[in-house]
C-alpha cells in the first residue's frame, strides 16, 4: 500500500499577491505547487460552502451543496474582462482592494461586499449579452443548470427570498415563506427569475473555476471536509423541514477538555424521517462533494451515530438520540456507507469521547479513523504514556493536529516542530496531514472553539502563496518537510 503525505490548511488563508484580500480558488495552484515539491501530493481543505453574511466559521454554512462566491477570482469570470475589469475601477475600489490585499487577518464580510458589487456587473453584462442572444455561453450556463437542478434549484429559491428579505433567516420571513410547501418553494423560480438566475450564475462560474484548479493541480489530490451537521439558517432546513428537529439543538457532551459539554447551536437530525427516505438526503450530499474533491474527511463520525442534543427551552437534559445502542449502529452504519458509496476516498475525524460501539463498526466497515499525535496515548496506563505513531494502525490518517488546536510551534521551538513532523513521517498511517501552520513552523491558530471575535477563522499567510519559490522561508519549509517525507519512505505517483 502507498504511503502519502499531505497539507491541511483553510483555502481563505491562502492569500496570493493578484487575490483581493482572502484565498481564492485559483490559488490553491500555487500551494498545490509548494506541496508538491514538499513531496505532499494530498491538500485537506476546510470547507468550502457558502456562508451568511457575518458568519467566518466554513462548519455554519447556508448550504451543503453551493459553493462560496466570495471564494471566485474576478478576473477569471470572462464577463467582468469584457467590462474593462479591475482598469474601470473607481478611486474607492481600488483603495478597498489595495486595504484588503495588506490587511494582516481575512476580511471576509468587506471582501464579499466589494465581490460581490462586482459579480452583479458581471452577470448583467451575461444576461444582456449572453443570454438576450443565446450565445453558446449561455447554452452551456443552461445545461449546467439543467444537469445540476437536483440541488440547485432549491438553493437558489433560498438564496432569492434571503435577497428579498434582507439577509434575515428564513424564521424571520413572512408566511408562506418561511415554512413553504415543495410546490411554493418551486414557484420562487417563476416569480424571483432575475435573483434566482444571479445565484445560479455565480454557482455556474464557481464551479468553473474550482473545476479549473483541479485540472492544474493534478496529479496532486484535493481533499474536501463534510461537516457533520447544517447550520439552522440553511437552504436544506428551510426547504426540508422534516428531516430535522428544531426543539432542540446539538453539541458535545462533557469531556476533559469541555467539562460542562458543548452547544453548538444547530438543529438535529429527526433520524426517523431521515431512515425513512433510505438516507437519500445524505447521499446527495457526499455525492455533491465528491463531483468537487477526490477525497472527504468524514466530520465529528460519532456524531452520525448517537447526537448529543439540548431542549432548546431547557427543559430536560441533554441526552443522545437515538438513545438505544443498537439503533445507533445501524443508523451510523447506514450513512457511512451511503457516503462511501459517493465513490470519493473516504476517511473519519473520530475524536473526544468516541464508544466501543462506534470503534468496533469502524473496524467492521473498514473506516480509516484520524491519529491526532498529542491526543494518542495509553489514557488507561499511569501517566499516560503516548503511544508511538509506529504503532498507529495502518488503515489511519495520522496529524500533528487540526484547525481547533494550537500548531506545534506555540509551544515548541522550531527545531523540535521538525522531530514532530520526523515522528509524523514515520507512522505506520497510510496517510499523514501536516497542517500548514507545522510545515513552517508559525505559531498562528485558526479557530479557538466557543469564541467568536475578528480574529477566529481569520488567519492568513504572513506572505501570498504566489511569492513562495523565490522566499527562502518557503523555500527552506519546502526542502525540510520534502527531506523528511523521503527519509519516512512516502511516495507517490507523478511527485518528485
Amino acid at each position: 500500500m502507498i504511503r502519502r503525505s499531505g497539507l491541511s490548511l483553510p483555502l481563505s488563508a491562502a492569500v496570493s499577491r493578484r487575490s483581493w484580500g482572502i484565498g481564492e480558488f485559483r490559488d490553491a495552484v500555487p500551494v498545490a505547487e509548494w506541496a508538491r515539491g514538499a513531496q505532499q501530493p494530498v491538500l485537506q481543505l476546510l470547507p468550502m460552502m457558502e456562508l451568511p453574511p457575518g458568519e467566518a466559521s466554513p462548519y455554519a454554512a447556508l448550504s451543503s451543496f453551493a459553493l462560496d462566491p466570495v471564494f471566485i477570482a474576478l478576473p477569471q469570470v470572462p464577463d467582468f474582462e469584457a467590462g474593462g475589469g479591475e482598469l474601470v475601477f473607481e478611486a474607492h475600489d481600488r483603495l478597498a482592494i489595495d486595504d484588503l490585499r495588506l490587511a494582516p487577518r481575512v476580511r471576509r464580510d468587506e471582501v464579499r461586499r466589494l465581490k460581490q458589487r462586482w459579480l452583479r456587473r458581471a452577470w448583467d453584462r451575461f444576461r444582456q449579452v449572453e443570454l438576450a442572444r443565446a450565445m453558446p455561453r449561455a447554452r452551456a450556463f443552461d445545461a449546467w443548470c439543467t444537469h445540476e437542478a437536483w440541488w440547485l434549484d432549491e438553493y437558489a429559491a433560498f438564496r432569492a427570498l434571503m435577497h428579498d428579505f434582507g439577509d434575515a433567516p428564513w424564521w424571520q420571513w413572512p408566511a408562506p415563506w418561511n415554512d413553504p410547501t415543495p410546490a411554493q418553494v418551486i414557484e420562487v423560480a417563476a416569480t424571483h427569475l432575475e435573483e434566482v438566475g444571479y445565484r445560479k450564475y455565480l454557482q455556474w462560474i464557481a464551479a468553473a473555476q474550482w473545476q479549473r484548479v483541479r485540472a492544474q493541480v493534478f496529479p496532486v489530490r484535493l481533499y474536501g471536509d463534510l461537516p457533520f451537521m447544517v447550520a439552522a439558517n440553511s437552504a436544506e432546513v428551510w426547504a426540508r423541514r422534516s428531516l430535522f428537529r428544531l426543539d432542540v439543538t446539538v453539541g458535545a457532551p462533557p469531556d476533559a477538555f469541555a467539562p460542562e459539554g458543548q452547544d453548538w447551536g444547530m438543529p438535529a437530525w429527526h433520524w426517523p424521517a431521515l431512515e425513512a427516505t433510505g438516507f437519500e438526503w445524505m447521499r446527495q450530499r457526499a455525492t455533491r462533494l465528491a463531483s468537487l474533491f477526490d477525497g472527504l474527511r468524514i466530520d465529528h463520525l460519532v456524531g452520525l451515530y448517537r447526537t448529543w442534543v439540548a431542549p432548546r427551552d431547557h427543559s430536560r437534559h441533554a441526552t443522545f438520540a437515538p438513545s438505544e445502542t443498537r439503533d445507533q449502529r445501524r443508523i451510523g452504519e447506514a450513512i457511512v456507507t451511503a457516503i462511501r458509496e459517493c465513490g470519493a476516498e473516504v476517511y473519519a475525524e473520530d475524536l473526544g469521547t468516541v464508544p466501543d460501539m462506534v470503534r468496533d463498526s469502524m473496524a467492521a466497515l473498514d473506516v480509516a479513523g484520524l491519529k491526532v499525535m498529542r491526543w494518542e496515548r495509553r489514557w488507561d496506563e499511569e501517566g499516560h504514556p503516548p503511544i508511538p505513531p509506529d504503532a498507529y494502525p495502518i488503515n489511519s490518517v495520522a496529524t500533528t493536529g487540526t484547525h481547533d488546536i494550537p500548531p506545534l510551534a506555540a509551544t515548541m521551538t522550531p527545531g523540535e516542530v521538525g522531530e514532530e513532523l520526523e515522528r509524523l513521517q514515520q507512522s505506520a498511517s497510510t496517510l499523514t496531514l501536516v497542517p500548514l501552520q507545522d510545515a513552517f513552523a508559525w505559531p498562528d491558530r485558526i479557530n479557538v472553539p466557543g469564541v467568536v471575535d475578528e480574529q477566529n477563522w481569520a488567519w492568513r499567510v504572513p506572505q501570498p502563496v504566489d511569492t513562495w519559490p523565490d522566499w527562502p522561508e518557503a523555500v527552506q519549509a519546502q526542502q525540510r518537510l520534502a527531506d523528511i517525507t523521503r527519509r519516512a519512505g512516502r511516495t507517490a505517483p507523478g511527485i518528485g
